[in-house]
């Protein structure tokens, strides 16, 4: 056992001398009875001044003995080396007393009863002693031998038979009395150290329990009960509270880069940062992962953007990680009850709404709960929920807008596009649903469908027209796309080369292998690729050189400020150019007005696409289109005319 242990152990054992005064009491009085009869039946003499220490010293541990207990009772630390030693010497000095008024009248008196009484009281007071005070086992083998020893020796020196036979009885008697009080001890110096252990074990439970282990936070069990708590004194809550919930922003990448035993050392140096920060203004728990949360009652949503600020502006110093210096930033979410939540998982929620926001802003930021996030989360959970439903009740539906050939008229080819009409929103633009549904992990099924569906509608078009697909980052991820266009072609019958797949910028960000390695097999399989949206990304010409294309699709927005922004045109050409030189085909997108479309055509562009030739239009009417021939509007203009030209 480690000493504070032990000092545990030890006070229990020592608490257990006085743990019934009325025993003790009950012995006190007893003896002194015993006492005063056989001093009473004897001549005087030696006698009667023992006795008379004996009643002396039985009051004084009467009295102790009973002031001990109620301070126990009370709750008092009294358990000390001190009153362990008052306890023992009393002990050993009323069982030696006990022991020398035995011997005494043994040796002097003559009447047979006081013999009775004396011998009686010894060994009765001795077998009861054994037994109580054996928590500390050298106070009762002491006892025992101060009261059995010299009444043994006074029956010995009797000299008559049976008196000499009583004594060796009694030495025999200390000697079991001795180790029933050894084994007395033993067991319950074990049942002390059992729930000893016991104890220490479950406060180790709860600890485990209610903190975090890596940072010795509470956890999220304790601080969601302490939030209980907080809500549950009031039935009507008016008091404010505020919940801070706080992003480690980007810790991922530190885990990742730098391992996670860099990891774990920032997120306990930031939960003691928090801790200066924050000190007595509110409690910090780790609600897991490198998020957490500050409940701060009594706490109104100014102070809360004050506190908020200087945790980011602390943040800002950087953390000092062994050789590692550390600039990281954090993202803060803040809701304050009752105005935005009357219970605690209300309040929680719209916290953690706030925290999205914070981050969907840029980060290093804190940002306060308003309703209008309520609004659009519950539009997202709309969304979410109806997604599942419109995959397998066939409520998506492709709409398919034309790409012309500039020198010919002619559909080149068509562009599909996946249109969905909720139920209970209406019409929502895929710019919303498609980024929730790669966050719900349902993009590949629904990239899937889309290549089904735009494969067999190809198949029933004249000639060479082509079907162009808007292919996700998310999708462009997964090593099952080549499978899913292969099977696509295979099902439709359409030839490899009418398939185009169009891919924007952003792919190349995330500078992934598995990315890589997608785009080479979907080349392999004969594909056409086009680079859709050129020059809104991070646009870089190392991607043309890495990746052959075979078309570039201009952004509409150059397109829209052609006509009046230098800058623009200069772009138009560049692209122009840079395209005819690489081989490539090139679309200019969002052409609305016979100007744009002319400055596309000055510009060298081989394909054209928008709202002045069609809108996304359905599988009819897109197969009436191109068997209609070139569209109107596509003609080249009089040559003698003169192109009309921005100032």
């Amino acid at each position: 056992m480690r000493p504070a242990h032990d000092a545990d152990v030890r006070r229990s054992l020592v608490e257990s001398l006085y743990a019934s005064p009325a025993s003790l009491t009950i012995g006190a009085v007893t003896g002194v009875a015993v006492g005063l009869v056989i001093s009473g039946m004897s001549q005087p003499g030696p006698i009667q001044w023992v006795v008379a220490a004996l009643c002396l010293v039985a009051s004084l541990r009467v009295v102790s003995a009973v002031f001990f207990h109620r301070q126990l009772v009370r709750g008092a630390a009294v358990a000390s080396r001190t009153w362990e030693l008052a306890y023992e010497l009393g002990a050993w000095g009323y069982s030696g007393l006990l022991g020398l008024m035995a011997f005494v009248t043994l040796l002097g008196s003559r009447d047979p009863v006081t013999h009775m009484l004396s011998v009686s009281m010894a060994t009765g007071y001795a077998g009861g002693i054994s037994g109580r005070n054996a928590g500390r086992v050298q106070i009762a083998i002491g006892q025992v031998c101060l009261t059995l020893l010299p009444t043994a020796t006074g029956l010995w020196l009797q000299g008559s038979t049976g008196y000499r036979v009583l004594a060796v009885a009694m030495v025999m008697m200390v000697l079991g009395l001795a180790e029933i009080s050894s084994t007395i001890h033993r067991i319950v110096v074990q049942a002390l150290v059992g729930r000893r252990d016991k104890s220490l074990l479950a406060e180790k439970f709860e600890r485990l329990a209610r903190f975090d282990s890596l940072t010795g936070l509470e956890n999220r069990m304790a601080m969601q009960m302490r939030l209980r708590d907080i809500f549950e004194t009031s039935e009507k809550r008016t008091d404010a509270v505020t919940i801070l919930w706080m992003d480690v922003d980007r810790f991922k990448e530190i885990n990742d880069s730098l391992g996670h035993m860099v990891g774990d050392q920032l997120l306990r140096v930031v939960a003691e940062r928090l801790n200066e920060v924050v000190q007595g203004q509110g409690r910090i728990a780790r609600f897991g992962g490198d998020e957490f949360v500050i409940i701060c009652p009594d706490m109104d949503r100014v102070t809360a953007a004050a506190l908020a600020q200087e945790i980011l502006g602390d943040f800002a110093h950087g953390f000092d990680l062994g050789e590692n210096h550390l600039q990281v930033t954090a993202s803060i979410g803040y809701a304050v009850a009752p105005q935005d939540g009357r219970d605690m998982d209300e309040l929680m929620q719209h916290a953690d709404l706030a925290l999205y926001e914070a981050k969907r802003d840029g980060r290093n930021r804190a940002a306060t709960f308003n309703w209008s996030l309520k609004e659009r989360f519950n539009r997202v959970h709309e969304i979410e929920t109806g997604l599942r439903r419109a995959l397998d009740q066939g409520e998506l539906k492709l709409l398919f807008q034309p790409i012309v050939d500039l020198e010919t008229g002619h559909i080149d080819a068509c562009e599909a596009l996946m249109r969905w009409d909720h139920p209970v929103l209406g019409p929502i633009p895929p710019s919303e649903f498609i980024p929730i549904a790669e966050s719900m992990g349902m993009i590949e099924a629904m990239t899937g469908w889309v290549l089904r569906e735009a494969c067999a509608t190809a198949m029933a078009w004249p000639g060479e027209v082509r079907m162009a697909i808007n292919i996700s980052p998310a999708s462009l991820k997964s090593a099952d796309l080549p499978a899913n266009v292969i099977e696509a072609l295979m099902d439709s019958g359409l030839p490899a080369r009418r398939l185009e797949l169009e891919v924007t910028e952003s792919i190349f960000l995330d500078d992934s292998g598995q990315t890589n390695a997608v785009l080479r097999e979907l080349q392999r399989i004969g594909l056409r690729l086009a680079l859709d949206d050129f020059g809104t990304g991070y646009s870089s010409l190392s991607y043309l050189r890495s990746y052959r294309f075979d078309t570039l699709k201009i952004d509409q927005s150059f397109m829209a400020g052609v006509s009046a922004n230098v800058e623009d045109r200069a772009i138009v050409r560049a692209i122009g150019n840079l395209a005819r030189d690489l081989a490539m085909d090139t679309v200019a997108e969002g052409i609305e007005t016979p100007d744009q479309l002319q400055w596309a055509r000055e510009a060298g562009f081989t394909n054209v696409q928008g709202y002045l030739f069609s809108r996304p239009v359905a599988r009819d009417r897109i197969a009436e289109l191109i068997a209609a021939g070139p569209l109107a509007g596509t003609q080249r203009p009089d040559p003698v005319r003169p192109i009309r030209r921005a100032s």
